[in-house]
C-alpha cells in the first residue's frame, strides 16, 4: 500500500471510530442523566376513565421522584390503538411512555386480526400496573335487578337493548362480548372514546346499559345513578362487595379480566427502563396510591419487566384463541 493510501486508510479508521463513539454516546448519556426534560405518558382513552385515573395517580407522584414533570396525554380512540401506535412510533429515548392495556396489546389484535403495531416486538415492558375488572350496569329505570333478569329481557328482545362501552376492542367490550356469546343473547354496542362518556350517556338515559371498568362506574353505583348487575372477574371487587360475579350469577367458570401497565418504545436504553421500573414500582407500592386504586376497584400488581413481557406474550396468545373460539373476529 502506498504511503498516501495508507494515510487515507488510517484517517478513515480514525473517523469510523469517532462516529461509533458519537453514536454510542447518547445512550450512555441518557442513562446517566435521564430525565433532563418532561416525560409524556400516553393514555389511549378519554379523561375520567380508569386508564386516565391510573395514569394520573402514578404521574403526579412519579414526577417528583424523577425530578421532571410526567405529563399525561390522552389520545383516545380505536380501543386504545391510536395511543399505542403513537408510542410504538415514538423515539426510543425515554421521553414517551405508554399506559398499555390488555385491550390494545391482546384483545384488539385478536378481534381485528391486524393492528398498526406489534404488541410483542414494538415495546419494552417496564412494569404491570394494575389488574382490572369489567362491570355491567343498567340505568335505574330498567326493570332488571339481576344478571339473570337482564339476560331474560335480552332474549325476549334480541338486538334491541343498547349498551355503551369505552370503545370497540376495549377490555370491557370484549369481556362482555364473550359473555353475550356465553349467555346466548344479542346486544347492540354503542362505542365511545372512553369509559367516562359511555357512563355519562347511560346515566342520562340515552343508553339502557353500560359495560366498563369498575373504577369508572363505582361512584355512580354508590350514588344510585347506576344499578350494578355483575363483575367479570373471578372474585367480587372490594370496591363493590355486594355485586356478584358473572360466575355466581348462574354462569360457573366464567372469568374475564385484564391489566394496565407501563411500556416504552422498543430499543429504549436498558438503563432508562431500569430507572423507570424502580421509580414506578415505588409509586405503585405507596399506601396512598394503593388505597386510591383499590377504592376504585383496581388491584395494584407491579411486576418485573421480564414478568410483564411474559404476561403480554401469554395474553396475546390467549385472546387469539378466545376470539376465534367465540367467533368474535371482525370481518
Amino acid at each position: 500500500m502506498k504511503p498516501v493510501e495508507r494515510q487515507r486508510a488510517t484517517r478513515r479508521a480514525v473517523l469510523a471510530g469517532i462516529l461509533l463513539a458519537i453514536a454510542a454516546q447518547p445512550h450512555a448519556w441518557s442513562a446517566e442523566t435521564y430525565p433532563s426534560k418532561p416525560v409524556r405518558l400516553l393514555v389511549g382513552f378519554a379523561p375520567g376513565g380508569a386508564n386516565d385515573l391510573v395514569a394520573r395517580a402514578v404521574a403526579t407522584r412519579l414526577g417528583p421522584r424523577l425530578g421532571q414533570q410526567v405529563v399525561v396525554e390522552n389520545r383516545a380512540g380505536a380501543g386504545g390503538n391510536i395511543a399505542t401506535e403513537l408510542a410504538a412510533r415514538a423515539a426510543p429515548d425515554g421521553y414517551t411512555m405508554l399506559l398499555a392495556s390488555v385491550a390494545s396489546f391482546a384483545m384488539s389484535p385478536a378481534l381485528l386480526g391486524k393492528v398498526p403495531f406489534d404488541p410483542v416486538n414494538d415495546f419494552e415492558p417496564v412494569t404491570r400496573g394494575v389488574l382490572v375488572t369489567a362491570l355491567l350496569s343498567v340505568h335505574p329505570s330498567m326493570p332488571a335487578k339481576t344478571l339473570k333478569q337482564f339476560v331474560a329481557i335480552a332474549k325476549k328482545e334480541p338486538g334491541k337493548i343498547n349498551y355503551s362501552s369505552p370503545g370497540t376492542g376495549s377490555i370491557a367490550h370484549l369481556a362482555f362480548e364473550l359473555f353475550w356469546k356465553t349467555a346466548g343473547i344479542q346486544m347492540n354496542q354503542v362505542p365511545y372514546k372512553g369509559g367516562n362518556p359511555a357512563v355519562a350517556d347511560t346515566i342520562a338515559g340515552h343508553v339502557e346499559s353500560t359495560v366498563g371498568l369498575i373504577s369508572t362506574q363505582t361512584p355512580h353505583v354508590r350514588a344510585g345513578r347506576l344499578r350494578a348487575l355483575a363483575v367479570s372477574s373471578a372474585k367480587r371487587s372490594a370496591a363493590l362487595p355486594d355485586v356478584p360475579t358473572i360466575a355466581e350469577s348462574g354462569y360457573p367458570g366464567f372469568e374475564s379480566s385484564g391489566w394496565l401497565g407501563f411500556v416504552f418504545p422498543a430499543k429504549t436504553p436498558k438503563g432508562i427502563i431500569e430507572r423507570m421500573h424502580r421509580e414506578t414500582v415505588a409509586v405503585l407500592n405507596l399506601r396512598e396510591v394503593q388505597a386510591q386504586l383499590v377504592d376504585l376497584g383496581l388491584d395494584p400488581e407491579p411486576s418485573s419487566p421480564e414478568a410483564f413481557e411474559a404476561l403480554i406474550k401469554s395474553d396475546f396468545a390467549r385472546w387469539e384463541k378466545v376470539v376465534q373460539a367465540a367467533g368474535l373476529r371482525q370481518k
